[in-house]
């Protein structure tokens, strides 16, 4: 029996002591904690005690309650997916995406119009309320069960300029890409990542644990005087991914000398 003499309400005293023995390896990774009832005994405590002091650790995050099996001590591994943040292209003008032979689609894409926000309308170079075309997809890894939230936005004016996308604007990123070379624009990308918690629906459509933020990854295709073209934003559990990127130094321009 371990004796609760720290200050503080008593269920924060509880939820301090089982958070010591989680971080000093007696209740390792993925495994169940003690039930109720031995936690009750263990610490000489009521249940709604034990039941504050588990909803306390389950919003830190170190614990993960799965209904019907109990608690579990969530992992510290390392993220199932490693994602390659590149775009390649092939010697006859294909775009090649890394991973992309990772995910399948896990139902129907979903294409809508939608005009932009404060947000997007900053990394698209337009202001707000102008008009878009948008394609949702919801992503799988099969081996792994990771899934990743896909969007496309594509401007009107970028759409109406390239007539393929206007008709099928909801197709996948490489193939927008190649339209839009073909178009005569030279692409290069850029790209942004932020973590942040889940909004409801996100956190229900990812499957995401309790107390999991996500890495929410904007990039934004430019052409042309650096003109913005499209934007995607992929959403997935940062529990389960890591990115990767390749950095290669730019070239500066050569220093004039002086005469």
């Amino acid at each position: 029996m371990t004796e609760i003499q720290r200050p503080g309400a008593l269920y924060q005293q509880v939820a301090a002591a089982i958070r010591a023995a989680i971080l000093s390896g007696e209740f390792a990774p993925d495994s169940l904690l003690p039930s109720e009832a031995q936690l009750m005994a263990r610490y000489s405590v009521s249940r709604p005690t034990v039941r504050n002091a588990i909803a306390a650790l389950r919003a830190e995050g170190l614990i993960d309650v799965r209904h019907g099996k109990g608690s579990f001590v969530r992992s510290s591994g390392q993220p199932t997916l490693t994602l390659e943040r590149r775009v390649s292209r092939t010697t006859d003008g294909e775009f090649v995406m890394p991973n992309g032979d990772v995910w399948q689609e896990a139902e129907e894409p979903s294409t809508y119009r939608i005009r932009t926000t404060q947000a997007t309308g900053r990394l698209l170079g337009l202001g707000e309320e102008e008009a878009l075309f948008g394609c949702d997809r919801l992503l799988i890894d099969t081996a792994t069960g990771a899934r990743a939230m896909h969007r496309t936005l594509i401007p009107f004016e970028v759409a109406e300029a390239v007539p393929v996308l206007a008709d099928e604007p909801c197709q996948p990123p490489a193939a927008i890409y190649r339209a839009l070379t073909q178009d005569g624009h030279k692409l290069w990308w850029s790209e942004t990542v932020r973590a942040r918690m889940p909004l409801p629906d996100e956190r229900t459509t990812l499957q995401l644990p309790d107390a999991t933020p996500i890495l929410h990854v904007a990039r934004v295709a430019h052409g042309a005087d650096d003109r913005p073209l499209t934007l995607e934003e992929l959403r997935i559990g940062a529990d389960r991914a890591e990115l990767a990127y390749r950095i290669t130094a730019d070239k500066q321009p050569a220093r004039r000398s002086r005469t």
